[in-house]
């Protein structure tokens, strides 16, 4: 099971660090999902897109709830 450390986030001026932390955080299993991925056959690439493309579809669906 994977565990994140998330604690209270940085003040309203620390975006970066939210960015920064975010990445710390989940760069590894990310990276992982990739590794598996290619070594079944995908290209790394299209899987990369597919990751950007659900984190926008994520951000998009949060937008419409403000």
């Amino acid at each position: 099971m994977v565990k994140y450390n998330f604690d209270k986030p940085p003040g309203d001026d620390s975006a970066g660090d939210i960015s920064v932390e975010c990445q710390r955080q989940l760069l590894p299993l990310v990276r992982e999902i990739v590794e598996a991925a290619v070594a079944a056959g995908w290209n790394r690439e299209d899987v990369l897109l597919g990751f950007v493309e659900l984190a926008w579809d994520l951000y998009e669906g949060r937008r419409d709830d403000l």
